[in-house]
């Protein structure tokens, strides 16, 4: 009896192929904005993260979506490593990937998520920066009458430190979103969740002043009307807070890295230096998760760490 052959396995252009991801990415755009509910900046970060999946995945020759397995997606994190892309931002791009599949799983594409297995990375190794309290208050007086509008600067640069909101939150309020006689204001931040962050004595003398002052040169001011606006009116970008923060920071002579960021890693640390729960942290930072916000006890723990070395004899 002749030996029996082999079946031999079908031609690739016979194979299903389904739809490749950069078909579904309008469709994924939409989950996120309608049913998810995610901020214009997350959104579109999101799609930066999948069109370059979806980039790597037609180039690399890998299987069609519905035969990947975590070998395959763990082929993408290997060469998001090769990028050189920091920890954070390889993070970013598996939660973005995880929502990809995780869309797909509810649209019917894929019958299970197999994306749902992969690990981030540590986070722990890649400590955000934090500024010094007497570094903050450098910072927070460098406006100056040489400036535009140093009022407005001093008060944008002061409630990123006050508050701990992200940029995005700060350039998003609007004048009804503080509560002056309460001292409060209302941020809103990912998926459009609203939280109320106290406002300290220096932050409320800050907007008070910039809101007595050059805002009232900037046209009538209403309740709905942008906290922080440019000199024609309109309301400030993040981009130009950021530019804000920068231009400060160059002025008194620290690290090119400081960003808006900066002051909410500062805010973060300098509030569980001084005796602030995790979980309290947690909800002034707008952290849907307490993972998220415990890189700050590791931050607060390098910093003791450093102070020990220095300061004791044995050290």
């Amino acid at each position: 009896m002749p030996p029996r052959r082999r079946p031999t396995a079908a031609p690739a252009a016979a194979r299903p192929s389904g739809p490749a991801p950069a078909e579904l990415l309008a469709g994924f755009q939409q989950y996120l904005s309608a049913e998810c509910g995610l901020a214009q900046n997350t959104l579109l970060a999101y799609t930066r993260d999948l069109k370059r999946f979806a980039n790597w995945h037609q180039e690399s020759g890998s299987p069609p979506l519905a035969q990947i397995e975590l070998s395959h997606l763990s082929a993408y994190v290997r060469a998001l490593y090769d990028m050189k892309l920091a920890a954070t931002s390889i993070a970013r791009h598996l939660a973005s990937l995880k929502m990809f599949f995780k869309y797909l799983v509810l649209d019917g594409v894929l019958a299970s998520s197999v994306a749902e297995l992969l690990n981030a990375p540590k986070l722990w190794e890649h400590l955000p920066k934090v500024l010094s309290a007497a570094t903050v208050n450098k910072l927070l007086a460098a406006p100056s009458r040489d400036d535009p509008a140093p009022a407005r600067d001093r008060a944008i640069l002061t409630m990123l430190y006050a508050t701990g909101c992200r940029v995005s939150e700060l350039a998003n309020m609007i004048v009804r979103d503080v509560a002056f006689d309460e001292g409060y204001c209302r941020c809103t931040g990912k998926g459009n969740k609203q939280r109320m962050v106290s406002l300290n004595p220096l932050a409320m003398a800050a907007l008070t002043n910039y809101l007595e002052t050059e805002r009232q040169t900037k046209g009538k001011v209403s309740p709905e009307s942008p906290l922080f606006a440019t000199r024609s009116g309109r309301a400030m970008t993040r981009i130009e807070m950021w530019k804000i923060v920068k231009r400060c920071a160059a002025r008194i002579g620290i690290s090119k890295d400081v960003s808006p960021h900066t002051l909410r890693h500062s805010f973060a640390t300098h509030m569980l230096a001084g005796g602030a729960e995790i979980r309290a942290l947690q909800e002034l930072l707008g952290h849907a998760s307490i993972r998220t916000t415990q890189i700050y006890t590791h931050v607060e723990h390098s910093r003791l760490k450093a102070l020990h070395e220095k300061c004791h004899p044995r050290g």
